[in-house]
């Protein structure tokens, strides 16, 4: 799903199936003002989510998840087929057309200079980062109703910690390298988890917080390191 520094995850393998699993999907790094603004949309947003945590599904069927018609889902999943973000899986006609995602995540960036494209991008990040916040209190309010196993194994963790611009790039690879070699393969064959599994979120948000020592950008070890690179 959309994120705005992403860890690279390598392409997996194995061949089509009628979930709309297949090999080799690519990570889709956006960047153009236009693209970005065509994703802010609440609704295009929660598209990608259902063909993301579902697979392969026709507009009717999204449209039962997400609570809105055939019609307009159709409409929006033909916008998102438009940028690139989703694609036909072959097979039917109209509103009966399978619909798969087009890459397995995104990488919202900005173009260096562009104005356009970093207020874009900001938009589209407020959106996702508010999807995001929405679900959590969902869970915050429902979780009575879960399981005290899942109670239990779900955590709201905070750690502070004094870290370089480097070592903070080096622990979000080594998690999400962690997380993808345990689990990434069932993104693509969710019929390989193990029974009793549920779908679970993991947002991974890191961030210096304001401190008065602050080194100024010139001064920055990263970066003199890697302009001796």
């Amino acid at each position: 799903m959309p994120n705005e520094n992403p860890s690279a995850r390598p392409a997996e393998t194995g061949t089509g199936t009628e979930t709309g699993t297949r090999a080799q999907l690519p990570i889709r790094r956006v960047a153009d003002a236009t693209t970005l603004r065509a994703l802010s949309h609440p609704l295009r947003i929660e598209l990608l989510e259902a063909l993301g945590m579902h697979g392969t599904m026709t507009a009717t069927q999204i449209g039962e998840v997400v609570g809105e018609s055939p019609t307009t889902c159709s409409f929006h999943l033909r916008q998102l087929a438009k940028y690139g973000f989703v694609e036909e899986a072959g097979g039917g006609k109209g509103r009966a057309r399978p619909w798969r995602m087009a890459s397995e995540g995104l990488h919202l960036t900005t173009t260096p200079g562009d104005t356009e494209s970093e207020l874009a991008a900001e938009a589209l990040g407020r959106l996702i980062a508010d999807r995001q916040a929405s679900r959590y209190r969902t869970w915050r309010d429902t979780r009575h109703t879960y399981p005290e196993e899942w109670v239990r194994a779900a955590t709201n963790a905070e750690y502070l910690i004094y870290l370089t611009a480097g070592e903070l790039r080096q622990l979000n690879d080594d998690i999400g390298k962690l997380i993808e070699n345990r689990f990434g393969h069932r993104y693509f064959r969710p019929e390989e988890s193990p029974p009793g599994s549920l779908p679970v979120e993991i947002q991974l948000t890191d961030y210096p917080i304001a401190h008065s020592k602050l080194p100024p950008a010139s001064d920055s070890p990263d970066q003199a390191s890697q302009k001796g690179e």
